[in-house]
């Protein structure tokens, strides 16, 4: 879990068995709320249109908006889930305008077969729900079906840019991280 702190200043703390000095604060910065130490933030996508981007995640999944940019070179979004404000993870969306993509001429391939983003949910029929709602609206690409541990039980839909999702049942993350790292706080 990362640990936030609004006065951000040097000092020391345990990091995966290392002692990682924190930077300062520094005098140029826009943002005073940040992590205490490295910490997972972000997935990015490039995708072609944001808004139907946003309408497919909030539909087909928990997360919701966070947040909007645009800039010359584009539009973004960023979409989390919003019981997660003390650490949050979020998919960043970004949509560049004609001629704007400071990446090109490098491709940007959608998330999949095997690369995808995961989502686990409490149940089994969550899975079927969901299964069922992608099926009706085609963009099920696979299962729901069971695989070997700790694979679990899952399906896999494409959102309007051909990423893959995963929503599974019984993968054993969170028995793994707390039996591991001793992870205390209820999922």
């Amino acid at each position: 879990m990362c640990v936030l702190n609004q006065e951000w200043r040097a000092s020391s703390v345990a990091w995966s068995g290392k002692i990682v000095k924190e930077a300062p604060l520094a005098d140029d910065s826009i943002h005073k709320f940040r992590p205490r130490k490295p910490c997972w933030t972000h997935i990015a996508l490039k995708v072609r249109d944001i808004d139907a981007t946003i309408a497919w995640y909030e539909h087909h999944t928990h997360l919701s908006l966070l947040a909007r940019h645009q800039d010359a070179a584009g539009r973004g979004a960023w979409i989390g889930d919003a019981s997660q404000a003390d650490t949050p993870f979020v998919l960043v969306c970004g949509e560049f305008y004609e001629g704007k993509d400071p990446f090109a001429p490098a491709p940007h391939p959608p998330l999949g077969p095997f690369a995808h983003i995961g989502i686990e949910l409490p149940t089994k029929e969550m899975v079927d729900e969901f299964a069922g709602r992608a099926k009706a609206e085609g963009c099920l690409a696979l299962g729901p079906m069971q695989l070997p541990d700790p694979i679990g039980y899952v399906c896999f839909i494409k959102d309007p840019d051909g990423n893959t999702i995963e929503f599974s049942f019984d993968q054993g993350v969170y028995e793994k991280a707390r039996e591991v790292w001793g992870a205390k706080a209820e999922a």
